[in-house]
């Protein structure tokens, strides 16, 4: 049995399609309760509930006040890992597998990138490896290019949903939360891997590059194994707080 679409859902739809075509840019106002509720036809609490969704998948923020009310706003990687983690929390997923996602799709997004990236991303890659070196004391520095490098990658792939998966899937699996430490070593080990990626990248072997990844991937993931058996076999939990 074909279950009916809630009447909320096809209103969040339409308002949705309705931004496209409006051509509205996030911080632009949508339009007043009133106005909306004449246009669309619907009860204001039918209204209201289709923007509480919109409001939870990050396509709009409400504005208080007299001249508040729903304002565009644009989804991000935060509201995808949110709804990724929600999924993973319900059906027992743990923390291994998000790494084994990373380990099959980033060697196909760093082969692609060695085909399609451009000169501007080939200079964040390198800039991201310079400032690790200048950030080995300084941990938080470090795992922030870390995903830099690794995002830039992906959003260099010619695919923008690789961007948007991998900034995703680092918002998951930043494990110092967890209690997760990166010592110095590990810190160079990384470097001189990126510096390997980065190589067959610059050169545009895709072979190379995949390979590269392939490697890095695999050896924090064993880093891991070894360290925080605990925590691979941890299953993930609904944080919303903590993907902010």
């Amino acid at each position: 049995m074909i279950r009916p679409t809630k009447t909320a859902v096809l209103i969040a739809r339409r308002i949705v399609r309705d931004i496209t075509e409006r051509h509205l840019r996030p911080g632009d106002r949508i339009a007043s309760e009133r106005a909306m509720l004449d246009e669309y036809q619907v009860a204001r609490g039918t209204l209201r509930e289709a923007l509480r969704y919109l409001e939870m998948q990050g396509v709009i923020t409400m504005r208080l006040g007299p001249t508040g009310g729903p304002v565009v706003s644009s989804p991000t990687h935060r509201n995808l890992a949110s709804t990724l983690t929600l999924c993973a929390h319900r059906t027992g997923g743990r923390f291994r597998d998000v790494l084994d996602t990373r380990e099959i799709l980033e060697p196909v997004m760093a082969a692609r990138a060695a085909v399609h990236i451009d000169e501007c991303g080939l200079e964040v890659l390198r800039d991201t490896i310079e400032q690790m070196e200048s950030a080995r004391g300084d941990v938080d520095a470090f795992l922030d290019q870390n995903r830099r490098f690794h995002e830039t990658i992906a959003s260099s792939s010619g695919n923008s949903l690789f961007g948007l998966l991998i900034e995703s899937l680092h918002g998951i699996t930043d494990g110092t939360a967890l209690g997760v430490d990166y010592p110095t070593k590990h810190r160079d080990h990384v470097m001189r891997a990126h510096a390997r990626i980065l190589d067959g990248i610059e050169r545009s072997d895709p072979y190379a590059a995949a390979a590269a990844m392939s490697q890095h991937l695999g050896e924090f993931s064993t880093y891991m194994w070894h360290r925080y058996p605990e925590l691979m076999n941890h299953v993930l939990e609904w944080d919303v707080e903590a993907l902010q």
